[in-house]
């Protein structure tokens, strides 16, 4: 597999000036980020989707939301979700000094509890990239405030390959997210209303198309 993102990468071209320099920054402190062959995949399918209101769970220091702005339409909003308080500043700041405030709103908490009290059916696309061990406590509120025909993006599905072991090889401290995350996976692999493709990009990247009525025949079209 490193093989493989190593190729892919070098087809890959920087972000420019201010985001490449977030990018990096992010790289360089060790905090969590989209990988740049996952990036690239998500922007394919949101130039392809073109949703109007994304939600992403997991900010950090609001990286992805703005390479998500980037390229989806200039009217288009995106509601991102911080529980660390010194993450949650940094991203509210970097996305002010470049000017996405009206775009993008960051919000302060815990994601359960945030997504419990937003509004039905109130998105076009929901990116899950925060704690994996909670990925299967929020579908049930994500399915809710999903549209019908929205897509739900999970990444960092793979585990760096730990998902492929058994229970008892994992070691102990891991052993809850990863049995929580093969319960994810297989949730949204097996439920009627939503058809779901699992990608080897990046980490593993979980592309799910919702259909929660039967007579939606245009899955994400």
């Amino acid at each position: 597999m490193d093989r493989v993102s190593g190729f892919i990468r070098s087809f890959l071209t920087d972000d420019g000036e201010p985001l490449k320099g977030l990018y990096d920054e992010a790289v360089a402190e060790g905090i969590p980020v989209i990988r740049k062959e996952t990036k690239e995949f998500i922007k394919t399918l949101i130039r392809m989707k073109k949703p109007m209101r994304i939600l992403e769970i997991g900010a950090a220091i609001g990286y992805s939301s703005l390479y998500m702005s980037s390229v989806m339409p200039p009217d288009g909003k995106i509601t991102t979700i911080e529980l660390d308080g010194d993450r949650y500043a940094r991203a509210v700041s970097n996305i002010k000094n470049m000017g996405r405030e009206d775009m993008i709103s960051v919000i302060h908490g815990d994601a359960l509890e945030v997504i419990s009290n937003l509004a039905d059916d109130s998105f076009d696309m929901i990116f899950v990239d925060a704690a994996k061990g909670q990925y299967i406590n929020y579908l049930p509120q994500v399915m809710r405030i999903i549209k019908d025909d929205g897509i739900i993006v999970s990444d960092n599905v793979l585990q760096d390959g730990e998902i492929f072991e058994s229970h008892f090889v994992v070691e102990k401290r891991n052993r809850t997210i990863h049995d929580r995350m093969r319960d994810y996976l297989y949730a949204i692999t097996h439920d009627t209303r939503l058809h779901t493709s699992i990608n080897p990009v990046g980490d593993g990247v979980a592309v799910t198309c919702v259909r929660k009525h039967s007579e939606n025949e245009n899955i994400c079209l």
